[in-house]
């Protein structure tokens, strides 16, 4: 089975040097966690690597995305020019404006089919082996009842695999919930499921990462401490944390 390395900081050694290859994967978590940061450094490591991606956004307007990056390290405008990088935005359209991106829905508002199809046209542009969805909850807005959610995530996930490409879905959920999606069938459709937890104690804040769950992958089970540095998310051992 070929692997496609995320390039994330202690990440790819907990799942046998990386995710399965043209999968789908969950990362879920309550606000603030470092969804969007663990997506954008999949994507962004990746195209660096020779892999180029398209990360389709329904939650923040393009030009922030590219703004909060930079304090990454990240300069997602230089990989565009490069066409290493590609980005779909789909929460304009929502709003009845025009988008300025080369890829975009029409401002007459949201239609799944119309966003696929240029999700699809900016797959096939720049030959992507990457895709992040940010974010299913967003995506899930447009639609009047959880079975047409869940109609739209499973086609999501069919044309992507059919596509070839390795994808990050992104999804919310409250700390003390049980399910591990907003819906509560993302997490059974895709192929793997990471929970980024974040608890407070009093003046200092704790983060982790869990994998749940890695179809045809040997992976850790273990709580890993978590940190959001400068340069990404940085995924560390339980005994280095604390000196064991």
């Amino acid at each position: 089975m070929n692997r496609v390395k995320t390039g994330i900081s202690g990440f790819d050694e907990l799942v046998e040097g990386g995710l399965p290859e043209g999968r789908s994967f969950l990362v879920s978590g309550g606000t603030g966690t470092g969804k969007t940061i663990f997506a954008t450094g999949f994507l962004v490591n990746g195209a660096l690597a020779g892999e180029p991606g398209v990360y389709l956004t329904l939650d923040e307007r393009p030009e922030l995305i590219r703004e909060d990056m930079l304090r990454f390290g990240w300069n997602l405008r230089k990989l565009e020019d490069e066409g290493v990088l590609k980005i779909v935005d789909g929460t304009m359209a929502k709003l009845g404006i025009p988008s300025d991106e080369e890829f975009s829905l029409p401002a007459t508002g949201f239609d799944l089919d119309k966003l696929l199809l240029e999700l699809m046209r900016a797959i096939k542009k720049i030959k992507a082996k990457r895709v992040v969805i940010d974010s299913i909850p967003a995506l899930g807005l447009n639609f009047e009842s959880e079975h047409e959610i869940r109609k739209a995530v499973l086609k999501m996930i069919y044309l992507l695999a059919r596509a070839g490409v390795t994808t990050v879905f992104t999804t919310e959920i409250n700390e003390d919930s049980k399910q591990l999606g907003k819906y509560g069938v993302e997490e059974f459709v895709a192929d793997g499921v990471i929970v980024l937890h974040y608890m407070g104690l009093g003046t200092q804040s704790n983060r982790t990462l869990h994998i749940r769950k890695m179809r045809a992958t040997k992976h850790s089970e273990d709580l890993h401490p978590m940190q959001i540095t400068d340069s990404g998310i940085k995924v560390k051992k339980v005994e280095d944390d604390y000196n064991l």
